[in-house]
C-alpha cells in the first residue's frame, strides 16, 4: 500500500481549500462530528463507571457478526475468476434493499416510538428522529466531500484524491459504506433491546455476505491480486465493530439521544444507499436486475424484522 505523497501541512491546505469551496458540507460535517463526539463522550463516561457493560458487549458482538459476514463473503473471491457486472450489480442491489428496510423497520420505526415516549407527543417525537436523519445525512455528505475515495464506476471523490494511491481510495470508499452499518448496530443495541438489535444485526450481517463478495471481485477487476483483494475486503469489515462502538456512544447519554441516534444511523445508511450504491448498480445498464435485487433484499429484511422483532 502506498503512503500519502504530500506532507501533512499540504493536506491541511487541501482541506481548507475544500472547506472554502464547500462551506455548507463543511458546516454539516462539523456539526455531525461534534454531535458524535459529545454523545460518545457521554457513553465513554458511562462505560468507565460500569453502567453499560452489557450493552457494549452486545454492540461489539453485533459488529463482530458484520465483520465475520464480510469476511465470509470475500473468501470465494480467491477461487472465482470473474463475477459478471450484472451479478455484481444484483448483489449490491440486494444489499441496498436490506439496508433500506433495516433503516425503516429497525431504526426509524423504533425511533418514532421512542421519540413519542420521550416527548409525550407523536409530532415532537418525530421531530427528534428527523433531526437525527438530518445529522446523519450531513455527516455522510461531509465525509463524502472531504474523505478522498474512489468508486469503480463513479470516479474519485473528496479532497486530494489525486494524492493517494488507488488502493487507498478504494479502502476509504469501503469504509464509508461500512461505518454507518456499524453505527446502526451500536444504536440498535444501545438499550439492550434484542427485539430492535437482533433483526437489524441479522439483516446487516446477511447483506454483508454479498457485499463482501462484490467488493472483493471489484477490487480484483481493478487489478489487485486475488489474495490482496480478499484481504482488503475482509479488513474493511473492521469498520463494523468500530462503528458499533460509536453507535452506542450516540445513544447512551440523554433520553432524547436515543431517537436522535436511531435517526442519525438511519440517515447515514439511507444516504449511502442513494448517493453511492444505487448509482453504481445503474451505471452499467443493469437497472432492472439491480432493482429486482433491491426489492428482494427489502422483502427479506421485512420478513426478518417480523420474525425476529
Amino acid at each position: 500500500m502506498s503512503e500519502l505523497i504530500d506532507p501533512l501541512p499540504n493536506w491541511r491546505s487541501v482541506w481548507r481549500a475544500q472547506a472554502r469551496a464547500h462551506p455548507h458540507t463543511a458546516l454539516g460535517l462539523s456539526v455531525g462530528a461534534l454531535a458524535v463526539l459529545l454523545l460518545s463522550g457521554a457513553s465513554l463516561y458511562r462505560a468507565a463507571v460500569g453502567e453499560i457493560d452489557g450493552v457494549l458487549r452486545l454492540a461489539l458482538l453485533g459488529g463482530a457478526a458484520g465483520f465475520l459476514a464480510t469476511a465470509l463473503g470475500a473468501l470465494p473471491a480467491l477461487g472465482l475468476n470473474r463475477l459478471s457486472s450484472r451479478w455484481e450489480d444484483t448483489l449490491l442491489g440486494l444489499a441496498a434493499g436490506m439496508m433500506l428496510a433495516a433503516s425503516s423497520f429497525s431504526l426509524i420505526l423504533p425511533g418514532l416510538a421512542a421519540g413519542e415516549q420521550v416527548m409525550g407527543h407523536a409530532a415532537s417525537g418525530a421531530a427528534l428522529v428527523v433531526l437525527g436523519l438530518a445529522l446523519g445525512a450531513a455527516l455522510m455528505l461531509g465525509l463524502d466531500d472531504f474523505m478522498p475515495h474512489e468508486h469503480l464506476h463513479l470516479g474519485v471523490h473528496g479532497a486530494g484524491g489525486n494524492r493517494i494511491s488507488r488502493l487507498w481510495l478504494f479502502v476509504f470508499a469501503i469504509a464509508l459504506h461500512n461505518l454507518p452499518e456499524g453505527m446502526a448496530i451500536g444504536v440498535a443495541f444501545s438499550r439492550g433491546d434484542l427485539s430492535v438489535g437482533l433483526p437489524l444485526t441479522s439483516a446487516i450481517a446477511l447483506q454483508d455476505i454479498p457485499e463482501g463478495l462484490a467488493v472483493a471481485m471489484a477490487l480484483k477487476a481493478a487489478g489487485l491480486a486475488p489474495l490482496r483483494a480478499m484481504w482488503v475486503a475482509v479488513a474493511s469489515g473492521i469498520m463494523e465493530p468500530l462503528g458499533a462502538l460509536v453507535g452506542v456512544g450516540l445513544t447512551s447519554g440523554l433520553a432524547a439521544a436515543y431517537p436522535i441516534g436511531l435517526g442519525l444511523a438511519a440517515g447515514a445508511m439511507i444516504f449511502v444507499v442513494f448517493h453511492e450504491v444505487i448509482p453504481e448498480t445503474h451505471r452499467n445498464g443493469h437497472q432492472t436486475a439491480a432493482t429486482l435485487g433491491l426489492m428482494a433484499g427489502f422483502a427479506v429484511m421485512m420478513v426478518l424484522d417480523t420474525t425476529l422483532g
